[in-house]
């Protein structure tokens, strides 16, 4: 298993669901487990990440968004392809509300010896997931 991931059904429409989880500046309002966003989630865009469940470090992000906004990804990665992160989210419609998951797989030679050295992220993840439903929630 090299990935980690979560999701969770949100009593709320796409368009909400979306519109928070590409809202980098709010994060810190809801609970995500990230502590700063630099820059602009969009599509084409590029992000600086701070986790409460990675310290001090910095992850730098490049962003696609699928255009009917139920699918965006976040990827780093190392030169050479030795090293690629790619964090996905998906929303589904449900007839009672959104699916939401976010899973963040790992590729490349050096995958595994990158996976073993990092903090379990299910918690965070979790985090995530049920932070978003709360505030989607919250906004009716």
């Amino acid at each position: 298993m090299r990935y980690f991931e979560a999701e969770t059904l949100i009593l709320a429409d796409a368009e909400t669901v979306w519109r928070i989880i590409t809202d980098g500046a709010g994060f810190t309002a809801w609970d995500s487990g990230i502590t700063a966003v630099d820059g602009v989630i969009r599509d084409g865009g590029r992000i600086r990440v701070r986790a409460d469940a990675t310290g001090r470090r910095v992850f730098p992000f490049s962003v696609q968004q699928d255009p009917d906004h139920h699918r965006m990804t976040w990827t780093a990665r190392l030169p050479l392809g030795l090293f690629r992160g790619v964090r996905t989210f998906t929303l589904t419609d449900r007839a009672k509300g959104t699916h939401l998951k976010v899973k963040e797989e790992y590729f490349g030679p050096l995958a595994g010896l990158m996976f073993r050295g990092m903090p379990d992220l299910r918690p965070s993840f979790r985090q995530f997931a049920a932070g978003a439903k709360a505030r989607a929630e919250a906004m009716g």
